[in-house]
């Protein structure tokens, strides 16, 4: 079943004025249409336009960090929540500059750790490793290790490789002070028996979406999640191994997740960040407009994954007309976008 018809789902839950504020920016800055951003590129502020989008994240990343420090009751636990490749751990570590800055003391907590081994993983259907679920994550000891170090305890947090699917015999020990925070990106942060040995009061919850508010050659709007399929082809084949046509392949699992886990609970947030950067399609046609047509090779006589081949064929239209951006040097090394590509400063 194709659930990756619109961004209704998504959109009726973030607060109309995130909405309205992005249209207006994207009006502003003449990039609300393919057309738009082409022209940009046509006309040379292309760089500009690099630097503006990132100068309106960053505005993002500053406001959430201040709200934080406004909080009426002691944070304890701050959640970077949202689907996958929003932008989350790019989102953390700035958040906990900006924190840090402040003189406020923050413990790292890596969730994506405490992935089971794949012995025990669980799978779909189709006998594929299902990385989307809850399920996934040891949730009983994610909530212990929550609940020592809100007492005071040390506890092993554990190293998970994704190339090989397996826990490292490594462990790294943490300890939380009186004086320190919790900091934690999670996809399925929202879900609420991830965090549960937390009372609600101590917990800051933070989302993360690309809202794009962008329309294509044919007047619809540009699809959030195809914006996160094209990050994520790129960066599961230099992070995790995983092809990009394997990615597309298994993205409606990431939509099945999505659906049952995250979009129930955005209302539940506290904070709401754009991770989407304007400047990024052309960027992503350089590294993905050759994998989309490889998907749709594939998987276009395959009835079990004719949701890929549509996925594919839509992907492949939106980037067609657009112009193609070959150089991303000037995408700055903390750029969110460097989280994807690659050539970060920060270690991912």
């Amino acid at each position: 079943m194709n659930t990756d018809n619109s961004n209704n789902e998504f959109k009726k839950n973030i607060p109309m004025q995130v909405i309205e504020g992005t249209q207006r920016w994207y009006v502003e800055h003449g990039v609300d249409t393919i057309q738009g951003l082409n022209n940009r590129i046509a006309d040379g502020t292309f760089p500009e336009l690099v630097e503006e989008s990132n100068k309106r994240y960053e505005w993002y990343t500053e406001l959430a960090a201040q709200t934080i420090l406004d909080y009426d009751d002691p944070v304890r636990l701050v959640i970077v929540a949202g689907p996958s490749s929003s932008g989350k751990t790019t989102t953390t570590n700035k958040i906990a500059e900006r924190l840090r800055a402040k003189n406020l003391k923050l413990i790292p907590m890596v969730l994506d750790n405490y992935f089971f081994n794949l012995d025990v993983h669980p799978k779909d259907e189709y006998g594929d490793y299902d990385f989307e679920t809850p399920q996934a994550l040891d949730l009983p000891l994610i909530n212990r290790h929550l609940s020592d170090l809100l007492a005071g305890k040390e506890i092993q947090m554990p190293i998970y490789d994704f190339k090989s699917g397996l826990r490292q015999e490594e462990t790294v020990p943490l300890h939380l002070n009186d004086d320190e925070i919790i900091l934690i990106d999670s996809l399925h942060g929202l879900f609420g028996p991830m965090t549960e040995s937390v009372p609600r009061e101590n917990k800051f919850k933070l989302y993360i979406e690309t809202l794009s508010q962008m329309k294509d050659i044919n007047g619809e709007w540009t699809r959030w999640t195809d914006i996160r399929l094209l990050r994520r082809m790129i960066r599961d084949s230099w992070h995790r191994s995983y092809s990009p046509v394997d990615t597309i392949g298994h993205w409606h699992y990431v939509r099945k997740s999505e659906m049952a886990y995250i979009v129930p609970f955005i209302t539940e947030t506290d904070f709401v960040v754009n991770g989407a950067l304007a400047y990024e399609l052309p960027i992503h046609k350089k590294y993905s407009f050759n994998s989309l047509k490889e998907a749709m090779d594939k998987y276009e006589s395959d009835p079990g994954k004719r949701d890929a081949y549509l996925r594919a064929e839509r992907v492949y239209r939106l980037l067609d007309g657009i112009t193609v951006v070959e150089d991303d040097s000037c995408v700055p090394k903390k750029a969110l976008l460097r989280e994807f590509i690659g050539g970060s400063d920060y270690d991912y």
